[in-house]
């Protein structure tokens, strides 16, 4: 894919950015406790200053402990992720990452406050809004971007949601996760340029297995190959080797796509492989990133897929680790993205104006801890993806992901 350099690096806010890398991942300050504010169900990031008063002689009502205060100068900003339930840790990564964010850019013209999901979507977004909030960040979950479309629609503020389901986005939703469809498409273009042309496929039951193959027939359409025949399994170890037999005894392909995690992938990689067929290539999807018992599978060796650069996740692993003292989701790097975003925008973003949402369609993108993203007509966010194989005990990119786009 060719790309132009000018058009993304050649503005002022990406030198910004990367000055703002540059400085804030090298420090390490006494800040985990001003980065705990986001750990109740609503708080608000950062926090108000206390100023001492004389006292009143006469009694007066206080102010709510709840209540927000009142903002001429700083944009409110809505933090929509589950801090209680099954998915708590993953909300709780998201909110830290945006306080992250906040702290590393020195931000003081966005109040970020946090609503949890895990008691209702709706009624979080609900709450969101009549607090006064023009954006909402979220939600994590695509079964609750319908009750939060439904209550901001009204009020007509926009959504950044963090899925990866492409499906949700529209009307004032923008999806901002790490869609599998492209990874998909980034593998196949490389494989086409470099041999293949016979397709299979293993394909999970479900949502995302539907995904992985409309993803590849559309890429077969795109760049040319045949799809030769694919097989579906129900997740388990037993049902998708099963699958994989069957796929194997049909023959008559040269590559074939895995749509799975590392485990499932492995277990189905070494019958794939099997009697003969060592030289059928494997392709992953952007399951398999982060994924270090790839390494440890001779029978994955040299499979390719397709992800985002990991080059400034590390540094941001770190960050936050030192901060928080835990290692973070790689999902959170879309909470500190998102508040990299909205920064950009604020810029030209007057307190008490509705969001422009026209700017998130700059076709020259932004940049974040992922690298480069823009958002298509649709509604998703389209990601500057790298190509990596496993070789040996290592883990390497083959193709390097784009360092802007192209007009």
């Amino acid at each position: 894919m060719k790309v132009k350099e000018k058009s993304f690096f050649g503005t002022k806010w990406v030198r910004a950015a990367s000055d703002i890398w540059k400085r804030s991942f090298n420090r390490r300050t006494a800040l985990i406790a001003g980065s705990a504010a986001l750990l109740a169900g609503c708080q608000v990031v950062p926090r108000t200053e206390t100023v001492a008063s004389i006292p009143d002689p006469t009694p007066t009502a206080q102010p709510s402990a709840t209540a927000l205060p009142s903002d001429t100068t700083r944009h409110r900003v809505a933090l929509l992720v589950p801090m209680g339930g099954t998915a708590s840790d993953v909300g709780q990564a998201i909110a830290n990452a945006t306080t992250m964010a906040l702290l590393d850019t020195n931000a003081d013209n966005i109040r970020i406050t946090t609503y949890d999901t895990s008691g209702g979507a709706g009624a979080a977004a609900q709450r969101a809004i009549a607090d006064g909030n023009r954006l909402i960040l979220g939600p994590l979950m695509a079964d609750n971007v319908p009750a939060v479309q439904a209550a901001a629609a009204r009020a007509r503020v926009p959504a950044i949601a963090f899925s990866n389901d492409a499906s949700v986005a529209g009307n004032d939703v923008f999806v901002m996760g790490h869609v599998p469809e492209q990874s998909v498409a980034r593998s196949v273009q490389y494989a086409r340029a470099n041999g293949s042309s016979s397709f299979a496929a293993l394909l999970p039951e479900g949502d995302y297995g539907q995904k992985a193959y409309s993803a590849l027939q559309n890429s077969l359409r795109d760049y040319g190959g045949n799809l030769i025949g694919f097989e579906r399994y129900a997740r388990g170890n037993t049902s998708i080797v099963g699958a994989a037999q069957r796929l194997r005894q049909r023959g008559g392909y040269d590559t074939v796509l895995i749509a799975d995690g590392a485990r499932l992938s492995m277990q189905a990689a070494g019958e794939l492989r099997s009697q003969g067929a060592q030289g059928t290539r494997l392709l992953g999807t952007e399951l398999w990133s982060g994924e270090s018992a790839l390494t440890r599978s001779a029978s994955i060796d040299g499979a390719l897929f397709s992800a985002v650069s990991d080059g400034r996740f590390r540094r941001f692993s770190d960050s936050y680790e030192a901060r928080f003292g835990t290692k973070p989701f790689r999902i959170a790097t879309l909470g500190y993205d998102s508040v990299l975003l909205t920064l950009r925008i604020a810029r030209d973003w007057r307190v008490g104006d509705r969001f422009p949402v026209a700017r998130l369609y700059d076709s020259g993108g932004f940049l974040g801890v992922d690298g480069p993203f823009r958002f298509m007509r649709n509604g998703v966010a389209e990601r500057a993806l790298e190509v990596r194989q496993v070789k040996g005990n290592q883990v390497v990119a083959v193709d390097a992901a784009p360092r802007s786009f192209g007009d």
